[in-house]
């Protein structure tokens, strides 16, 4: 008899009840409350990388590139992370890749990854002179930290912005 009255006793226990049911829901709450704040910093980065990639190219189209003397890949990649305000390691992540096309259809724009998702060296830097057609990539690979469903190569999502234009006509 009293273990029948023990169990009744239990099974009408419900003190811990909210304590369980936050046990149960609190991971997954907060993997999507990661997921969700790294997609919003995934977008950010991306939008960031354009603008600062659109206000760079300007320096090409414009021809000051190409007049101003010693102004190479390395300075053109300074002027892109002089806009980018400490959101991610722009020195030692960003590529750039600047390219001459014949026309704007001919132009690659192919992602610029091998097999195994990395990025390939074959990146170059001509911005060519008044009236060519350039196009211009700046690249990034962001750390993913949340990669519950994810295949990305390394845990790293590919940023890339890119600006194509026709040079004016300076000189």
């Amino acid at each position: 008899m009293l273990r029948a009255a023990t169990i009744r006793h239990l099974v009408k226990q419900e003190d811990g009840a909210t304590a369980v049911e936050f046990g149960l829901l609190a991971l997954p709450f907060f993997a999507l409350m990661f997921a969700i704040i790294e997609t919003a910093l995934v977008f950010f980065a991306g939008q960031t990388l354009e603008t600062a990639t659109a206000d760079a190219s300007r320096l090409i189209m414009t021809g000051q590139a190409q007049t101003t003397a010693g102004f190479d890949q390395a300075k053109f990649k300074e002027s892109v992370c002089s806009r980018i305000y400490g959101l991610f390691d722009c020195a030692n992540g960003v590529k750039i890749d600047v390219r001459t096309a014949a026309t704007f259809s001919a132009a690659n724009l192919s992602k610029p990854l091998d097999a195994n998702g990395n990025l390939m060296n074959d990146l170059m830097y001509s911005p060519g002179n008044a009236g060519d057609i350039v196009i211009v990539r700046v690249m990034y690979q962001w750390p993913i930290y949340v990669a519950l469903l994810s295949n990305m190569a390394g845990g790293k999502r590919l940023l890339m912005a890119t600006a194509s234009f026709r040079n004016e006509p300076y000189q």
